[in-house]
């Protein structure tokens, strides 16, 4: 009962429904409830019932199709991990937490019980303080992705008072950035990841349209392009990466694209309509705009250096699906080739010269071809960068450079499913959960990164999903058939599953990154064998 409130009024407050028998539910296992009009995850775990709001708070993705292990359930979609207990998220993507909900059970019947109040609500901030003006503290945030927003959030919900100030040279605060190779034309609003009164009631404060140029850790201080100073105690540097330019002759003309921001999605949508593309890089960001654009462009040609799409990353037989489901679409695939020059008139691009000596008619060019750490900043400031110009990093999220974090895209770090192999992933995934430990080592709370990776792309409306690390597999073991678009991949590497990939599959690449997750190694026997009720799908 709560605070307040007379006997009898219950009945008011909640509102409670029988949703199961008991026995109709084994431990260990979960499922769709409703009560009123929500949908309910509704879970018996160690002989008790627990229930929490239905739906991952990233996308929405039915949670009781997803994979359970213990106290939590990873989202079969994007991997977000919630505790069943408490409905805390764990695991990223996504930002909020989800409601929870009172459980009890009489005479052999299940009973869920929701507040009224909060009937329609599918997700839940966690409780965060704000800035008081006597704390001096300073914490500076560089870059405008998802690890300097969940930091800031981190540090908020563990009751950190001082200054906190996020600085990006976008003109937007942090917005749901993988949507943009996806999504092109979406409107601003509908990808900003929280809202500017979210900002102003947590005392966070977003500098919009500023950049360091340089960071002097002697002094505790950044230097910005106006030529001002700032000031901090604490540092995380989550610049993330650049998009690389082509270099060939005519990479300047007008019409060649780049995509970074949200303008550019934009201009590129906009560009396109009607007109000849040519996308140059057939992995992941150049695939997912070559998707977008074939229904909205007049023709669409896509340029890669390997035989197939995401030939080193997937392998050959999922690069050569994906390129077929393009095909069908009418977009005309140029591999093991690359481009030469680019030719305009008028300073507009006219042509795309290959060095097969093939000739493409183009109006619009869009470049995919990988990305470069956003580094130069650190010259000059004793911040160790790996050959790569990412930024090296121990488990805790720490530089060398003291008091100085550094998390996200830009970051080199020890990879722990690997053995602790130093490695650069650009997971949106990983860069949330790396802004979580920042965070938390911030405040003197030890804290090792341990996330499992986790990563999908999206080909016209159909979802491949990746997790684990797979660089330097040796094979591929497939269940289901390529061919038929459903199937599910375990990579290889000294006898055992380093990462799986799926389409149409789920919950099992959700189900392989739990495993991974409590540190159970799959080897490549039970990957072969034909039974995988070891996956409890």
């Amino acid at each position: 009962m709560s605070r307040c409130q007379e006997p009898g009024e219950e009945e008011e407050e909640f509102v409670t429904e029988i949703v199961c028998q008991e026995t109709d539910l084994e431990d260990g296992k979960m499922k769709e409830v409703t009560v009123g009009d929500q949908k309910v995850l509704l879970v018996r775990t160690q002989g008790q019932f627990s229930a929490v709001g239905g739906q991952c708070s990233h996308y929405n993705a039915p949670l009781a199709k997803g994979a359970l292990v213990g106290d939590r359930v990873r989202c079969p979609f994007h991997g977000a991990c919630f505790n069943i207990r408490t409905g805390d998220i764990e695991e990223y993507p996504g930002l909020d937490s989800l409601p929870s909900y009172k459980v009890k059970v009489e005479d052999g019947k299940v009973y869920v019980s929701i507040n009224k109040n909060s009937l329609k609500l599918t997700r839940r901030i966690k409780a965060m303080c704000s800035e008081a003006p006597e704390v001096k503290h300073t914490i500076l945030l560089i870059g405008g992705g998802p690890a300097s927003l969940v930091c800031a959030e981190t540090l908020r919900q563990n009751c950190f008072e001082g200054r906190i100030i996020i600085i990006t040279k976008d003109n937007l605060p942090p917005i749901d950035k993988p949507k943009l190779s996806k999504a092109m034309n979406v409107s601003s609003d509908s990808i900003l990841l929280r809202s500017s009164d979210f900002y102003h009631q947590h005392g966070i404060q977003v500098w919009t349209q500023k950049e360091v140029v340089s960071l002097n850790p002697a002094k505790k201080e950044v230097k910005l392009t106006d030529g001002t100073l700032q000031r901090y105690d604490q540092l995380l540097i989550s610049t993330g990466c650049r998009a690389r330019p082509l270099s060939c002759p005519g990479s300047d003309l007008e019409g060649v694209k780049l995509l970074q921001s949200y303008e550019d999605a934009k201009e590129i949508h906009s560009s396109c309509l009607g007109k000849k593309a040519v996308v140059i890089g057939a992995s992941f960001i150049g695939m997912e705009v070559a998707s977008f654009l074939s229904d909205k462009a007049a023709s669409v040609s896509m340029i890669g250096t390997t035989r197939y799409p995401y030939e080193r990353s997937l392998g050959p037989e999922i690069g050569k699906m994906c390129m077929q489901m393009l095909e069908e679409k009418d977009v005309k695939f140029h591999m093991s080739d690359e481009v030469v020059e680019i030719r305009g008139e008028n300073g507009k691009v006219k042509m795309v010269v290959l060095k097969s000596g093939a000739v493409l008619d183009a109006d619009v060019v869009i470049a995919g071809i990988g990305v470069i750490p956003n580094t130069d900043f650190l010259a000059g400031s004793k911040v160790e960068v790996d050959s790569r110009q990412a930024v090296i990093v121990d488990k805790f999220m720490r530089t060398n450079v003291p008091d100085v974090f550094s998390a996200g895209d830009v970051t080199s770090f020890p990879l722990s499913i690997r053995g602790d192999q130093r490695v650069n992933i650009g997971h949106w995934q990983m860069s949330q959960a790396q802004g979580r430990v920042a965070a938390l080592n911030m405040l003197k709370k030890p804290t090792e990164i341990n996330s499992i990776p986790f990563f999908w792309t999206v080909l016209l409306g159909k979802s491949i999903r990746f997790a684990g690390y797979g660089e330097g597999y040796t094979e591929i073991i497939f269940k289901g058939k390529v061919e038929e678009r459903k199937f599910l991949a375990f990579y290889i590497k000294d006898e055992s599953v380093v990462a799986a990939a799926s389409l149409m599959f789920d919950p099992a690449v959700a189900q392989i990154a739990e495993m991974m997750a409590a540190g159970q190694t799959i080897t490549k026997a039970q990957a072969q064998s034909d039974d995988l009720s070891w996956l409890q799908m």
